[in-house]
């Protein structure tokens, strides 16, 4: 598939040059996020903590239809967060390329990604049951949209290994956005995904299984290898409205791998109400989530739900309030069971408290 996208470019008219300066070419835009987090695991210490995250990029234009965005961000190579704790004797921080992509307008209708990118995938209400906010996948996709049906393809490159096969990820997606009057609307979508090359292998970033079913090999230092595959088929759908000036959406998302006879399942609903964007604006959202042990790989989906990962289930409470357009208050409060068919059920919850500063 990534042939195929590769040999779509050439049938693309010639990028145009313009003559615009340098300066006008390419814009900043960044931000930091300061955090307190409080977390408890039923028999475990509480833990609290201080985290910041910081962003800075840039979106040079090459062409009237060509873009390049490059972005740093802190973290320590984790691929669903780019947080950073204040902790080890103030220590100097980590920081990291976060995104580096051509963005290509082949037509009205049609773009081209290429390098590491931001999810191009339609994640019904933003939810992060298979897909962290925070996770930027690497490799090729092609997306469109007309009128009112959309549709993206993409291979990626999830490990590269020298003495074995690697493994990657092929997505397809596709759905339309349809009117139901002045003010409201549904959207929704059907995909399918699958990783090559799972079973026999550690599991993906730091070989923690995070819930998914592994076999373990060693005894002095005892690591897994995954036991499954997993190919996933998903639905979603949200629907948006207004209730006097405010926004409101509902939606749903569920997937199952079919590459298992138990444990397959993942599915997740919730809504939202209002828009954090402009000074004094509040905005309010429930999720609920079920995700079972080896529904999903669990290592690209939401690092904070049951700390990350698959075998957790319970609800996401978000709330924030827009003091200018540019800072930002938030509280996201979670409150889930872990551990329900890996190990011993457990209660788990964590709370964030959040400003954030934007530029651009």
């Amino acid at each position: 598939m990534i042939a195929a996208i590769t040999a779509l470019l050439p049938l693309s008219t010639a990028i145009a040059v313009d003559e615009e300066s340098w300066v006008e070419r390419i814009s900043f835009k960044g931000d930091v996020r300061l955090r307190y987090e409080m977390i408890d695991l039923d028999g475990a210490p509480e833990r609290n903590r201080m985290r910041f995250r910081s962003r800075f990029g840039l979106s040079a234009k090459v062409a009237d239809d060509v873009k390049f965005v490059f972005r740093l961000a802190t973290g320590g190579g984790d691929p669903v967060s780019t947080n950073q704790t204040f902790d080890d004797g103030f220590s100097t921080k980590d920081i990291g390329v976060d995104l580096a992509y051509i963005d290509w307008k082949i037509t009205d209708s049609l773009n081209f990604f290429g390098g590491k990118m931001k999810n191009p995938f339609f994640k019904a209400g933003g939810s992060p049951l298979v897909w962290d906010g925070d996770l930027n996948l690497e490799g090729l996709a092609m997306s469109y949209e007309h009128d009112r049906f959309f549709g993206t393809v993409g291979g990626f490159s999830v490990e590269e290994r020298s003495t074995a096969d690697d493994s990657l990820l092929y997505v397809v997606q596709f759905g339309g956005k349809f009117r139901l009057g002045d003010t409201s609307s549904i959207t929704a979508g059907v995909g399918y995904y699958a990783y090559t090359n799972t079973i026999g292998n550690l599991p993906f970033y730091n070989g923690r299984a995070k819930g998914n079913t592994v076999e373990v090999i060693g005894t002095v230092l005892p690591i897994g290898t995954y036991v499954y595959d997993y190919k996933n088929t998903e639905l979603s759908a949200q629907f948006d409205a207004t209730l006097g000036d405010w926004p409101l959406r509902i939606y749903a998302h569920a997937t199952r791998n079919s590459e298992v006879s138990i444990q397959d399942s993942a599915y997740a609903f919730g809504a939202k109400i209002g828009s954090a964007k402009k000074d004094g604006e509040i905005e309010l959202s429930w999720t609920y989530q079920d995700i079972e042990a080896d529904a999903l790989i669990a290592s690209f989906n939401d690092s904070d739900f049951g700390g990350g990962g698959t075998d957790a289930d319970g609800h996401i409470l978000k709330a924030k309030y827009a003091v200018s357009k540019n800072i930002i208050l938030g509280g996201t409060l979670f409150v889930n069971d872990v551990n329900r068919f890996q190990g011993v059920e457990r209660d788990y919850s964590r709370l964030q408290l959040d400003v954030e500063f934007k530029f651009n």
